[in-house]
C-alpha cells in the first residue's frame, strides 16, 4: 500500500522542482587556453561555431544542482589589464590554461593566476585551474603545473582545485565543475563573519 501511495504522489501531487542556486562566475586565462570552447562545450553549442572571445561574454551553464553565470574575460595581452574591472559579484573563478603552451605562455599565465589568486575581490573565493589541452603531446600533467605555478604555497588556506582537462573528455571537465559547486555550496553554508 505504502509503494501505491508513494508512485501516487510522485506522479500527481509533484509541485514545480525546487530552484537550483545560481552562482556569478569569472572565467580567465590566456588567449588560445580554450575558455571559449569549453564553456560553449558545457552548454551543448556547435563546435563549427565558436569564436574567441575579444572583450567578454556571459553564458548560463546547467548544472542538476546549480546554474553558473559565467562572465568569460578575453585573454589577449590588451584586454587583460581590464580583467578587474570585471570582478566585482563573482562568487568564484574559473582559471584555464594551456598546458602545452610555450615556456613564455606558461610563465604569463602563472603571472596571471597569481596576480588573480592575490586580488583583494578574489582572494577569498573559491577557483577551478584547468590544466586544459591534455590530449596534445606537448601537455604538462598537473603535478607538473602545481609545482611551476607554486599553487601549494600561494594558494594555502584557499580553495582551489587543479584539474586536468580536454575537449575530448567532456565528462572530466563537468566532474571539475561539480567539485567546483560543492565548494561554491560549502561557501553559502559557513556562517558570516562579524
Amino acid at each position: 500500500m505504502r509503494y501505491v501511495h508513494k508512485c501516487f504522489r510522485a506522479l500527481c501531487c509533484k509541485g514545480p522542482p525546487p530552484p537550483r542556486p545560481e552562482y556569478d562566475l569569472v572565467c580567465i586565462g590566456l588567449s588560445g587556453s580554450g575558455k571559449t570552447s569549453l564553456l560553449s562545450q558545457l552548454c551543448s553549442e556547435s563546435p563549427e561555431n565558436i569564436v574567441s572571445t575579444t572583450g567578454f561574454s556571459i553564458k548560463a551553464v546547467p548544472f542538476q544542482n546549480a546554474i553558473l553565470n559565467v562572465k568569460e574575460l578575453g585573454g589577449a595581452d590588451n584586454i587583460r589589464k581590464y580583467w578587474s574591472r570585471y570582478y566585482q559579484g563573482s562568487q568564484g573563478v574559473i582559471f584555464v590554461l594551456d598546458s602545452a603552451s610555450s615556456e613564455d605562455d606558461l610563465e604569463t599565465a602563472r603571472n596571471e593566476l597569481h596576480s588573480a589568486l592575490q586580488h583583494p575581490q578574489l582572494c577569498t573565493l573559491p577557483f577551478l585551474i584547468l590544466a586544459n589541452h591534455q590530449d596534445k603531446p606537448a601537455a604538462r600533467s598537473v603535478q607538473e603545473i602545481k609545482k611551476y605555478f607554486e599553487l601549494e604555497p600561494l594558494a594555502r588556506g584557499k580553495r582551489w582545485i587543479l584539474k586536468p582537462c580536454s575537449l575530448d573528455d567532456m565528462e572530466a571537465v563537468k566532474d571539475s565543475f561539480s567539485l567546483l559547486i560543492n565548494l561554491l555550496e560549502e561557501r553559502d553554508f559557513e556562517p558570516s563573519r562579524m
